[in-house]
Order: structure tokens, then C-alpha cells, then sequence
């Protein structure tokens, strides 16, 4: 049974609501003040009436607190082990001038605070896992707030660099401050990312604009061989950030590695979507969307078989139009390629900390002023999840060491995000993250329900080590899913450094490596665990074996032939098309 229709509509707050609750969603950053209030509630009102927990937690303060007072006391004697161990990807306190006693001592003494309140948020009887991992996640990030690493006076680094510098370091953290606080007011764009505009330093892969209506331009690469595969590939990229992730510069460009290898390939570029738009839905973007895009390859194709990819939530949508198109007589997919593209939403990781009920009311009230939501506010919430790095490393590093850290391709495209129309939005949070409907046989498309079981052409699913907003094992469970034969790999990095992975090249990443294997229908281990103990692990890149992978599934060679694309005003449309411009 799907989904009743008035939990997934977005609702439009009354209009003496508006302007309070506009006032308190901007003044929270986006972040239901009443979804915290009510895990935190949840969670003192259990532990208030369990003693047994108290009593444990008094015990664990008070071990920490002898075990730091001996640590304190000996390691003047430079003979000292440490009471605990951060975390293996938390590095802020691995450099030599931490292990001085005195900056020992406030490490660690932060580490076991750190430890405790990790103690007390979790496992607490009767409160619920959601609200549990708010408030776990939440005292996270305040404590992270008041590490030592983040002031001058007990930063050894800081100290040391201030004192070598005169302070210069400090003048010139104050000025990079600044800079950034004035393009945040402004609304301007971070600095050196004109260095990085689509078409001149990055999107220089030759190709034109075949096809645009209303949500997408589609682009076609220019041929880079005689003869191409006779099966086209379509990119479904995600749309709340630009479509270049995967043509970025031309060293790590998936796309001219593609055409080089003998891939006729096309490519989504999404709309900026503004306030017009607002009535958008994920209807919209599966008809306009992926499906239009799929009609025109197949009819410049000559009707030949379509390998399809998609990119995060790119790959969401490609796999409902799977669905949609599965059994029917004029099907166009050969095959269908996922990339970190989450199919099952029942533990999305960190990212479902900002899903509920009443955070969607809250975004549903942001969204009603202009009817859609700032990409910059989704990308905030992934900078909370991973904070340490996104956000108080670059503190340190330019705030109070003075540094200043080169723009790359990579973080120039990661500020170019777009909007998101506030219907589409709201059903794709309540639809799929908040009830589950795609993994669980509920997902309406035009009122019929679909199942992801009735895919049966070729899969392969990439997940990678590290993602932040796809987790791999929640990736993994597509394989299980579908009624296909499915190629799951694994590679190293995260949610886009994982993707972009180069084969060679200055761009390369000389510490990549990927675990892949492949199962028939239904036969893959329902434990992602067991997939990864059974599955060795080798150097390198995904790119080749996933390029070999679709030459496995392609019928022979073609003749080359050169694109046509659209003429406006007597001139070709060329990539990367106008849609990629829009801000």
C-alpha cells in the first residue's frame, strides 16, 4: 500500500506562521530546533529514571578522572602511555608538539571527556535509536567545538607558528576570516573558484548540446576513436550539485576516459531550478528527466541497447526508471550502473540524523519563501557530518595557522550547488528517507506503484570506503534488492574522491584500491560484511574494470560518426551547454 498522498504533499505554512517560522529557520541554520529539543528530552527523562545507568557513569567519570590525574602526574617523566587513543581518522592531535607534557595533558583530557559523553548518549533504555544518535551527534559536535586544537592558547601548533611569525600568522587568519564572512554575507563564492569556471579549467571534454526542455540540457561528447562501442552510455548525475563532479579537469575526468576508450557517451545537466519551479516533483524529474533523456539517446542510437549510470541521487532516480521501464517490450537499458547511489533508506547513516518529521516540517517552512532550498544549506549538513575535517581543520589551518589552502577542481565544483524545487524535495524525503517506500514496494510513480525486484538487466553497484552520505553497506543492499546480476565493488576514498579515481595521471591516487565481485540474481551475501571478507582487495583504479565490465555487455563496434547537436542564433550549443551556468 503506498504512502497516503497528504504525508508526502509539502505543506504550505498558514501565512501567520510564516514569519516566525522563517525567522527561526534561518536563525538554526536550517536545523528543527524541536527535533533536537525532543531527543535531548527523550533522553533525559530516561536517564533521569535509570540509576543503574547513573551509577555507571559516575563510575566511568571517576576512573577517567584517576587515570588522567596519573597520566598528569607521570608524563613529566616522559614515561607515560596514554589513556586513550583518538580515533584512527581524527588527527588533530598527531602531530609532535602534542606529545609535550603540558598539551598531553589537555588532549587527553579532552579525548576522555569525549569519551564519556559518547558513554552517556548511548545506551540508555527506552530511548529511541533516532533520537539516541541526534543526541550522541549533537554533543559531538559541541565538544568538538571546544577542543583545544581550535584556540591559540592550546594549540602547541598555533603557539609555535605565532611566535615564529610575530603573529603575522594571526593577522593573516584575521584577513582570510574576513574575505570568507564577506562572501557568506554577500552571497558571494568562495575565493579562487574563478579559476575553475565549466568550459575554461574544468567541463572541457568536446562534445554539444543534443537535446534541452525545461529541467535538462543533454550533452554528447565528441568521439575520440574510429570506431565506439554500439551501445551508448547516459549520466544521470545528481542534481543538487552540478553535473562537471564527473568531467572535472581533463587529468581526472571520467568522461574523456570514457570517449577515450571508445564510449559514445551523454550526459544529464540539470537546471538551476528557481521559484517558479517550486511545484517540480520527482514525477517531473523521472519525465523530464531521466526518461526524456533515455528517449533521445535511444533515438540517436539507431535504437541500439543504452548503458546507464547514475551518480548519488542520480542514481535513485535511474534505478525508479529502471523499475518504471522493467518488462516492457521497448525497454531501452542493456545495463544499469550505480554509483554511491543509496536504493534502501532504512539506515542512511549520519545523513538520516536530519530526517524526521519535524525536520521536514521545518525544511517544508524554509522552502515556502521562494520554493526551493539553497543548495548551500543541504551542503552545510554534510559539512556537519563530517565536521573535523570540513570545518575546524580549516579553522586551524586558515584561521589561526594563517595558511591559505589552494583551491582544487574538486572543492571549487563542491561550492557550485543548486536548488532544489520545494515539492520535489519534500516527497524525496518523505518518500524515500522517511518511510522507505522505494525499498519497500510502496514508491507511486504516476499513482502505480513500482519494485526495484522487477530490474533484471545487468547491475553494477559502487560503494565507496568512506562516504558520508551513501554509507557502503547501506549502498550494498541494491544488490539484494533487485532480481539482476549484480557486480558489486568496493573502492577506497569517500563520496566523491572515491568516484573520481583516475587510472594514472598527476590526479591519480597512488593509495587506491577496490574489492569487486559478481553474483547471479538474488545470490549475493545478505551480510556486507561477509561480501567484504570474501572479496580480496586490489591496487589501483575502478575506472578499467568497470569500463571492461560494459564492453563485456556491449554487442561489437560502430563507425565513429560526429555529433548534431542544437544551433542557437546560427551557432552550436557546445558543451558544457547554458543550464551549467545558471546560478
Amino acid at each position: 500500500m503506498a504512502t497516503p498522498e497528504h504525508l508526502i504533499a509539502p505543506h504550505e505554512p498558514a501565512a501567520m506562521d510564516l514569519p516566525i517560522k522563517l525567522g527561526l529557520a534561518r536563525l538554526a541554520h536550517g536545523v528543527s530546533p524541536s527535533s533536537v529539543a525532543q531527543a535531548f528530552s527523550d533522553w533525559l527523562t530516561h536517564l533521569a529514571v535509570s540509576p543503574s545507568k547513573q551509577a555507571e557513569l559516575a563510575s566511568s567519570a571517576l576512573e577517567k578522572a584517576l587515570m588522567w590525574q596519573d597520566f598528569a602526574a607521570r608524563v613529566w617523566q616522559g614515561d607515560c602511555e596514554p589513556c586513550v587513543e583518538p580515533v584512527p581518522e581524527d588527527k588533530r592531535f598527531s602531530r609532535p608538539e602534542w606529545q609535550a607534557p603540558a598539551f598531553g595533558v589537555m588532549a587527553q583530557a579532552f579525548l576522555l571527556q569525549q569519551q564519556w559523553w559518547r558513554e552517556a548518549a548511548i545506551g540508555v533504555r527506552g530511548v529511541s535509536r533516532h533520537h539516541e544518535e541526534v543526541v550522541d551527534f549533537t554533543l559531538r559536535q559541541w565538544l568538538d567545538t571546544w577542543s583545544p586544537s581550535n584556540f591559540v592558547a592550546t594549540n602547541p601548533q598555533v603557539m609555535k607558528e605565532t611566535l615564529h611569525t610575530g603573529g603575522l600568522n594571526l593577522a593573516t587568519g584575521f584577513a582570510n576570516w574576513s574575505r570568507d564572512a564577506l562572501a557568506v554575507l554577500s552571497d558571494g563564492r568562495p575565493r579562487g573558484v574563478e579559476d575553475f569556471m565549466p568550459g575554461r579549467a574544468v567541463a572541457v571534454t568536446p562534445g554539444k548540446v543534443v537535446f534541452r526542455n525545461h529541467l535538462i540540457e543533454l550533452i554528447q561528447y565528441e568521439p575520440a576513436t574510429a570506431k565506439v562501442d554500439a551501445e551508448p552510455l547516459l549520466i544521470v548525475p545528481s542534481w543538487i550539485m552540478k553535473y562537471y563532479i564527473l568531467d572535472l579537469t581533463p587529468e581526472d575526468s571520467l568522461v574523456r576516459f570514457l570517449v577515450g576508450q571508445g564510449h559514445t557517451v551523454f550526459m544529464v545537466s540539470w537546471r538551476n531550478p528557481g521559484s517558479k519551479d517550486r511545484g517540480l516533483g520527482m514525477d517531473d524529474y523521472l519525465d523530464l528527466g531521466v526518461l526524456a533523456a533515455l528517449k533521445e539517446v535511444k533515438a540517436r542510437s539507431g535504437g541500439a541497447g543504452i548503458h546507464a549510470m547514475g551518480y548519488c541521487l542520480g542514481g535513485t532516480l535511474l534505478s525508479i526508471a529502471a523499475a518504471v521501464l522493467a518488462g516492457k517490450a521497448d525497454n531501452p537499458l542493456k545495463t544499469v550502473s550505480l554509483l554511491a547511489a543509496e536504493t534502501d533508506f532504512h539506515d542512511p547513516g549520519e545523513l538520516g540524523l536530519f530526517i524526521d518529521e519535524s525536520q521536514i516540517a521545518f525544511l517544508e517552512d524554509l522552502m515556502a519563501e521562494h520554493g526551493y532550498l539553497d543548495g548551500r544549506q543541504m551542503a552545510g549538513a554534510f559539512q556537519l557530518i563530517n565536521s573535523k575535517d570540513l570545518v575546524w581543520s580549516k579553522l586551524v589551518h586558515e584561521y589561526l595557522m594563517g595558511a591559505h589552502t589552494p583551491m582544487t577542481a574538486l572543492r571549487a565544483w563542491n561550492a557550485d550547488a543548486t536548488r532544489l524545487p520545494a515539492r520535489m524535495h519534500s516527497q524525496y524525503l518523505r518518500r524515500l528517507y522517511l518511510h522507505n517506500d522505494l525499498a519497500e514496494g510502496r514508491y507511486p510513480v504516476h499513482g502505480h506503484l513500482i519494485s526495484l525486484h522487477d530490474i533484471e538487466v545487468p547491475m553494477f553497484i559502487v560503494a565507496t570506503e568512506r562516504d558520508h552520505v551513501s554509507p557502503w553497506k547501506t549502498v550494498y543492499k541494491a544488490c539484494r534488492l533487485v532480481h539482476a546480476p549484480v557486480t558489486f565493488l568496493l573502492t577506497s576514498g569517500g563520496h566523491n574522491v572515491g568516484i573520481v579515481n583516475p587510472p594514472s595521471g598527476a590526479a591519480a591516487h597512488p593509495q587506491a584500491s577496490y574489492r569487486v565481485a559478481s553474483h547471479a540474481p538474488g545470490k549475493a551475501p545478505a551480510d556486507p560484511r561477509a561480501w567484504q571478507e570474501t572479496s580480496p582487495s586490489s591496487p589501483g583504479s575502478w575506472w578499467p574494470t568497470w569500463q571492461q565490465w560494459l564492453r563485456r555487455h556491449s554487442s561489437g563496434k560502430v563507425k565513429a560518426r560526429p555529433v548534431v547537436g542544437l544551433v542557437q542564433a546560427g551557432t552550436p550549443v557546445l558543451a558544457p551547454g547554458t543550464y551549467v551556468h545558471q546560478r
